[in-house]
């Protein structure tokens, strides 16, 4: 969902600098850098950190014990094409994105703000689905102990915070923007 909204910004933002190309409308260019200013935040915040997140942590499971993340019985209702839709395609699509177009990215202080509150929210989110249901979203969930949850919840916080540094200097490196 977070790389469909991005890329639907990211489509959004191109009509409109083509639509308003030309145009002297202070209140156009205006608008169009908020939706600018919308498009770097997300990708940097969301999708870049999000999107290598998902798909080195995934397939990094799957390879070990992929029941622990995709159990074989969703193979007879989510075909393989979009298994890999959600959770392949994600990093070569944010790594085009990146390389073809430069984004300015938020203070670091707030871009890892911004990395934890999702990360802690989605967090929340998965423990508020297993309380009300009691099924993890993701089996691997169902084999730790509490403690152990806590320490794997805030491994994750920490890993996708490095992501999102990642994405910070690897876009600094290929547009030479180094401050």
């Amino acid at each position: 969902v977070i790389q469909a909204v991005f890329f639907g910004i990211c489509v959004l933002t191109d009509l409109s600098s083509l639509l308003t190309r030309g145009n002297d409308s202070q209140e156009q260019e205006r608008q169009l850098k908020k939706l600018i200013s919308l498009r770097d935040w997300v990708m940097a915040v969301l999708a870049f950190p999000v999107g290598v997140f998902v798909v080195t942590m995934f397939w990094s499971i799957y390879i070990y014990d992929r029941e622990l993340v995709y159990p074989k019985l969703l193979d007879n209702f989510i075909p393989a094409w979009l298994n890999h839709g959600m959770h392949t395609t994600v990093l070569p699509f944010v790594l085009i994105e990146m390389r073809t177009t430069h984004h300015q990215y938020p203070s670091r202080s707030c871009g890892l703000a911004a990395v934890c509150t999702f990360a802690v929210g989605y967090i929340l989110w998965v423990c508020w689905i297993h309380h009300i249901t009691g099924v993890w979203v993701y089996p691997l969930l169902e084999h730790l102990s509490p403690g152990v949850k806590i320490i794997f919840f805030a491994a994750v916080t920490v890993i996708i915070n490095i992501f999102y540094l990642v994405g910070e200097v690897l876009n600094n490196y290929i547009w030479d923007t180094q401050k």
